[in-house]
């Protein structure tokens, strides 16, 4: 069984882990705390950011290859990139207002330039990138997205019909319209992938976020009820959980002088204590298959035989007492005081459910309960206390010692038993 506790301290699944300066320089601008809206910026931003960087690259060339000839393309260019570098402060206008004005500056900047160098350049292939425009508003924004990509598609369509072949900058360049087309192809595969590759990266680390999520949560659902009725609880088939059980076996462990040794030490000290000692009992409650109810203060409740045979799930919660009891034994002092475990059993017809709402919990109600309560209250230190009827219902496997009669509260006398260990002539 998963430990709540352990899944939180493990290490989680780790996902795609970027560079630190990347991450920063992705989420400039950024002020939702929606984890899907900032996902959605991020990418945004990247794309701003891949158009700085293929902007460059075509001022660079083009400077090179004649930088008087093509000086509009060349403010041009650095009019893109400046605006691409200022996308990302857009993002606190609207969880939209940044992708929007990007989605603008591409369409009309790609335009305008195709139309400058021609259809000869190839230029036109950056409209392709309009797909990438999903990432930008998510699925649940397709309202937008489809205006968006009708836009792309109708400038496309607009330069590829109505655009001169050969541009209105140096038309007779066919040098400059090869180096153009070449270049185009490169960078419209370098965009692409890095967009993927980011895109992907993004999701696979929400992915492992959920999954980290849902283990937890697995985990705490199935440690504060028993995996069974947790299963029953997350399915919703039933609108509520409420079972009568014909023979259950409950067991009420108390601390003998924990509240005088406790008294005005440090809570540090305290819960150090009763967490070493329930850690202790809920290991060996699961090795022998009994179910943790609850702690009630200093008190430990388990019962067994929820589900199975009444006489196996006794003597599982024989064994049970007798561990706890040899656990407490060996167990360290408090305050230099040595505490006694006193422990009471009993096996009787009882009702079990999950009640609440906001802090929902399984528990066990009926008479079972109650004289298992009654069984511990009366018991003696470091003794298991436990009733006629589990004294019956466990057959020969256990050794007892008969107490006689006892005044139990509530219930009047009543013949009770000391459980002092395992009977070794019969195996369990």
């Amino acid at each position: 069984m998963t430990r709540f506790r352990d899944l939180i301290h493990r290490e989680h699944k780790l996902a795609i882990q970027l560079p630190g300066w990347l991450e920063r320089a992705t989420s400039v601008g950024i002020v939702s705390h929606d984890p899907q809206v900032v996902r959605r910026q991020r990418v945004t931003n990247v794309a701003a950011f891949a158009t700085v960087g293929n902007t460059i690259s075509h001022l660079i060339i083009n400077s090179v290859h004649n930088f008087e000839g093509l000086l509009v393309v060349h403010i041009y260019n650095i009019v893109m990139m400046v605006a691409a570098l200022l996308i990302p402060f857009l993002h606190r206008f609207g969880q939209n207002a940044a992708a929007v004005a990007l989605l603008i500056l591409l369409i009309g900047g790609n335009t305008f330039v195709v139309w400058m160098l021609g259809t000869a350049s190839g230029l036109e292939i950056y409209f392709t990138l309009a797909g990438a425009i999903l990432l930008f508003f998510g699925v649940e924004n397709w309202k937008l997205f489809l205006p968006s990509l009708v836009a792309a598609a109708a400038a496309l369509l607009l330069t590829l019909n109505l655009a001169p072949p050969d541009g209105l900058i140096q038309p007779d360049d066919q040098d400059l319209r090869t180096m153009l087309f070449g270049q185009a192809m490169i960078n419209t595969f370098i965009i692409n992938a890095l967009m993927v590759f980011y895109a992907l990266a993004a999701l696979h680390r929400a992915e492992a976020e959920l999954e980290n999520q849902y283990a937890r949560s697995e985990a705490l659902v199935s440690a504060i009820m028993p995996p069974a009725v947790a299963e029953r609880l997350k399915s919703g088939a039933e609108q509520r959980i409420a079972d009568r059980i014909g023979t259950l076996s409950v067991l009420f462990a108390d601390l003998v002088g924990f509240t005088a040794a406790a008294h005005e030490l440090p809570p540090e000290q305290v819960v150090d204590y009763l967490d070493n000692l329930v850690r202790t009992f809920d290991t060996l409650a699961e090795q022998h298959g009994v179910e943790k109810i609850k702690t009630i203060g200093d008190c430990y409740m388990a019962i067994a035989g929820r589900e199975g045979s009444a006489a196996e799930g006794a003597r599982a919660l024989g064994c049970f007492a007798l561990a706890i009891m040899e656990a407490m034994g060996s167990s360290p002092a408090l305050c230099e005081r040595r505490l006694g475990l006193r422990v009471g059993i009993h096996c009787g017809p009882a009702t079990a459910g999950v009640i609440g709402d906001t802090r929902f919990a399984f528990d066990v109600w009926g008479d079972a309960v109650n004289t298992a309560s009654r069984m511990e209250s009366h018991s003696l230190p470091d003794r298991i206390q436990v009733s006629e009827m589990f004294r019956s219902v466990v057959g020969d496997v256990f050794l007892f010692e008969e107490r006689g009669l006892t005044d139990i509260k509530g219930i009047g006398k009543a013949r009770t038993f000391f459980l002092v260990g395992a009977n070794k002539q019969i195996a369990l």
